[in-house]
């Protein structure tokens, strides 16, 4: 049972579900625990799909900011990551990717947790790799 009383105090994911994937012991560091760098990766790729969808095409990480690591991932987690775009330049996406697990076995509710935030900055680029404008919708 949830200590919280009312259902609208619960936190819950912030955009759409881009992404879902289980952590498995290939992605650990050397304590055990899901490696932080392999968390950004899934973000990334996250916020790319997000991207490239307003992009209409292919799209590249120019930056990453505002990156906060809450707690651990373990081995087994379902992690999800919702992504946002936040604002569209003449050829940048800002995307706000959230990562969120359910731990694995942990009880019979379906409780979820954030574990990682970011901004990821893209660029939409052209089959030559050079920048190219975001099409309007």
């Amino acid at each position: 049972m949830s200590n919280v009383d009312n259902i609208e105090d619960i936190p819950s994911p912030m955009g759409e579900l881009t992404l879902k994937i289980v952590a498995t012991p290939q992605d650990t560091n050397i304590y055990g625990d899901i490696a932080g760098g392999w968390l950004v990766s899934q973000m990334d790729l996250a916020a790319e799909i997000s991207a490239g969808k307003l992009a209409k095409g292919r799209t590249a990480t120019v930056a990453i900011s505002e990156m906060d690591f809450l707690c651990p991932v373990r081995i087994g987690s379902t992690v999800e990551i919702y992504t946002r775009v936040k604002e569209v330049g003449h050829s940048s996406i800002s995307v706000r990717a959230e990562a969120w697990i359910q731990p694995p076995f942990e009880s019979d509710e379906l409780e979820m947790f954030k574990v990682s935030y970011a901004k990821f900055v893209m660029v939409a680029i052209d089959a030559n790799g050079r920048i190219r404008a975001v099409p309007e919708s």
